[in-house]
This record gives structure tokens, sequence and C-alpha cells, in this order.
């Protein structure tokens, strides 16, 4: 029996009768960070990091939790559990597994790149690597975000010039802080949609610094918002909440930007290759890294990542099914289910 197995309920270790990020309710559930496909609603017992914990407990409300610091070993009849920095969000977690010297790593959603708001990315050694593929093909290859910051500001301003607000959509944990993060906020006044400035509050109150923002509500003006960079979830920016702008030009920030024609079908005016997850080349690299002999390739291009680990690295590769979503369009991916 393999350490990590793949059921209907989620990834599971019998040795130790705990689940890794599972999809359907359990006794005991280890999470590797806050969006709602891996932290869901149900379980009798959470363990997470303590950074994640401030956004998990708000989204999920009064739940049983206990939490770990980063690389902190939790033994679990006789199995050794350790929590690393997977680089996805703040508090993100890869979940080191070790038990009579077999050692698997369930990485979650990670990048490489250090963004500068969430823990660094940190490789880890081990024989098993179950790793994400949400964009496991070589078209997607991220500039550095520095460069996506310097469009997104040259945009802003533009925009700004024509006495337009600059609309841009992202997700409401992770992604948003992050362009809070890296936009010159000096350029202007940010507003944010209300699900985006409730995950802000929380993570101001645990201690991250953002600018300053504001958020949008009836009380706020059309002529308030001339000039501003917006900050809207993904749904928000296809819906009525769209009506109290006069004058706009839309942006999307997302991986997804890389292929000719998505900005076009999402009628964005602007699209913004940023993402939270690897790359192609982030993949490859996180892979080697941990000198895994196997892999499990979960969401994303799993058929083809797979056999590209199989034919063309020669690395024993399968693909697992599961309910993890990657990087959506189409859904806000936020801290209010």
């Amino acid at each position: 029996m393999a350490l990590l197995e793949f059921t209907e309920k989620g990834i599971y270790c019998a040795a130790a009768g705990v689940y890794i990020d599972p999809w359907r309710p359990v006794d005991r559930a280890l999470i590797t960070h806050g969006h709602a496909d891996h932290s869901r609603w149900g379980h009798k017992h959470y363990l997470f990091t303590r950074s994640a914990a401030p956004v998990i407990r708000h989204r999920l409300g009064n739940i049983r939790h206990d939490t770990v610091e980063y690389g902190e070993v939790t033994r679990i009849n006789g199995v050794s559990f350790s929590f690393h920095p997977a680089g996805h969000i703040v508090g993100s977690a890869q979940i080191r597994v070790e038990h009579k010297g077999e050692v698997w790593v369930a990485s979650g959603d990670y990048k490489v790149e250090d963004d500068g708001l969430s823990e660094a990315f940190e490789p880890v050694r081990c024989h098993t690597f179950i790793t994400e593929s949400t964009f496991g093909l070589p078209v997607y290859r991220w500039k550095q975000q520095k460069k996506v910051f310097t469009q997104i500001n040259e945009w802003w301003k533009q925009n700004q010039a024509d006495g337009k607000a600059s609309i841009i959509g992202v997700y409401a944990l992770g992604k948003a802080q992050r362009v809070l993060a890296g936009v010159d906020s000096s350029i202007g006044p940010i507003h944010t949609h209300g699900a985006i400035e409730n995950t802000n509050e929380v993570m101001r109150r645990q201690g991250i610094t953002l600018p300053k923002t504001t958020r949008i509500t009836r009380e706020v003006k059309a002529a308030d918002l001339e000039g501003s960079l917006v900050l809207a979830t993904p749904s928000a920016t296809g819906s009525n909440w769209m009506k109290r702008f006069k004058k706009a030009s839309v942006g999307i920030a997302s991986g997804w930007m890389a292929l000719r024609g998505t900005r076009r079908r999402r009628s964005a005016d602007r699209g913004f290759v940023l993402s939270d997850h690897a790359d192609w080349t982030g993949l490859n690299e996180a892979i080697t890294a941990t000198g895994a002999e196997r892999v499990v390739v979960t969401h994303g291009y799993t058929n083809l990542f797979a056999r590209y680990l199989r034919e063309e690295r020669g690395l024993d590769a399968w693909e697992a099914q599961t309910e993890y979503e990657g990087e959506s369009l189409d859904k806000d991916d936020d801290s209010e289910d």
C-alpha cells in the first residue's frame, strides 16, 4: 500500500488515518492553504499553518483546529508530517509525509517565484512528489512579476489621464493582495470590491502590510472612482456591479492571459499575465529540486504533463483524479463561499 492514496474523499494516509485537502467530510484534515477547493467546510478537525489560519477561520467559521509553524514536525501514529512554504498565497504549504524511511510531498498549489508577500517556495526532497499541472504546457512561461506590475502601472496612468477607472479582475484571496503589494500606490486611490476588502482586513489584522484601500459601497460616487485602480472579483466584472462606473477600462490578471484570444473572449481591454501557480519552467524546476523518482500529477493538464514526465524526463509519473480546480476565470476563489 502506498504511503498516500487517492480516494473518493481525498488524499489519504492510511498509516496515520488523516487526509490532505479532502473534498468530502473526514475526521482529520491537513490543509495546504485557504482557497475553497483545498479547505472545505465539514471536517471534524483541521491542521494548517499559523499564517494560513486567519483566512481559513474567516472562511469556515467555528472549526476545531490546530496550527503549526513551517518546518515543525507533527507525529501521528508513527507518521511524521511537516509543512513547508509553497509560495502560492500567504500561509500556503507543501505537506511532507515520512513513514518507515519513505517520503512523499503533497504540494497543493505552488509557484516558485518569490512574490514578496507569500512565504517563498521551498523545495523539499522526497521519493514521491504530488504536483499540480494548472499550467503544465510549454506555452505558459511567465515574465518576472516586476515587468507585469510595470505594465499595470502604465495602464493605470493612461486610464487616469483619460478620466477612466482602471478595473482589474483578480481573486479575492491571493491575487488581489499580490497586486496591491506590487503596484505603485502613489499613482492614485485604490478601491476594492467587498469580498476583496474582507480578505484585506483579515490579512491586515494578522500583520500583513497592504496599501490603503477603500471598499466600494453604495455611498461611493462614480466621480470618486475616476482615475482610481479598482480591484474586483472575476464574477463582478461581468455583473450589474459594473454599472456604477461611468468610464472604465477593464483588465484581467491571470495566467490564462498568456493564451491569445482569452482576453477577447472575456471582453477585457487588457490582459496581464500574472499567476499564483507555477508556469512550465517552474513546474519542471520544482520537480527536479525534489529529487523525486515518482511524480503524481493532479489538476490541470494532467495527462499531457504526466506523459511528458514519463517520455521526456524518464520519471515514473502518473495522473490522479481530484476535485481541485487550479486557476479559473469564472470563479472568484475568494474567502466568501
